[in-house]
């Protein structure tokens, strides 16, 4: 989505409160504690958050089933939305890994991993490579999924830190290897084994992904 797209979305005083109220909570938030605070119907909140997943400023994620019912539906900040909304941008996020990295002294990997298993988002109600791929999505590396039994191939077709990247391919491409790593933790079945790293500004990074069949 275009900055404008964005720019507009937010210009409506509720949407932008109801962007705020999800950047401010730091985790999923449901419709209904949305109408709770903001004093609105449910229908009047959906659309809010349908124009705000519209401009790519929301995701929309499935709660994990709890009883009989439809699972609630639950609603984040994307990952990749710009810092210029007063959000955590895609390099400043980079910026306080790479700070991790220096502070700790683990690697690079290690510090991905720990990321991911920190913005992993649980409660998926399709299949686990599915999960992984759109949480990939998330964090804007814009994937695709090729699966040939156990072994599934999915290609990064966008890098969201290609200009950090063409620096120092190998520190941030071992953030991105760790950060798969940390949310496949959180999923059934599902291992990253691999990642073939490809030139920066053409991206196409391939993560190998095994999936146990057997659960």
């Amino acid at each position: 989505m275009t900055l404008q797209e964005q720019a507009r979305a937010l210009g409506d005083p509720t949407r932008h409160g109801v962007f705020r109220y999800l950047a401010d909570a730091d985790r999923p938030v449901d419709v209904a504690e949305l109408t709770d605070h903001f004093g609105l119907n449910h229908n009047a909140i959906r659309q809010h958050l349908a124009k705000l997943v519209a401009a790519g400023l929301v995701v929309e994620s499935t709660a994990a089933a709890a009883g009989r019912g439809r699972p609630r539906l639950r609603y984040e900040v994307a990952p990749a939305v710009d810092s210029r909304w007063g959000v955590e941008g895609p390099y400043e996020r980079l910026a306080r890994w790479l700070a991790e990295v220096v502070r700790t002294g683990d690697t690079p990997v290690e510090v991905g991993r720990r990321a991911g298993r920190g913005q992993r988002i649980g409660g998926h109600a399709g299949d686990q490579v599915d999960a992984l791929v759109e949480h990939m999505a998330r964090q804007g590396f814009a994937p695709t999924a090729a699966r040939a039994g156990d072994e599934v191939d999915v290609v990064l077709t966008t890098c969201p830190f290609a200009s950090t990247a063409t620096s120092d391919p190998t520190t941030v491409c071992q953030l991105h290897y760790g950060l798969a790593q940390g949310v496949a933790e959180g999923l059934d079945g599902v291992e990253v084994t691999e990642l073939v790293p490809n030139d920066p500004h053409r991206a196409h990074c391939h993560l190998r992904v095994r999936v146990d069949a057997s659960g």
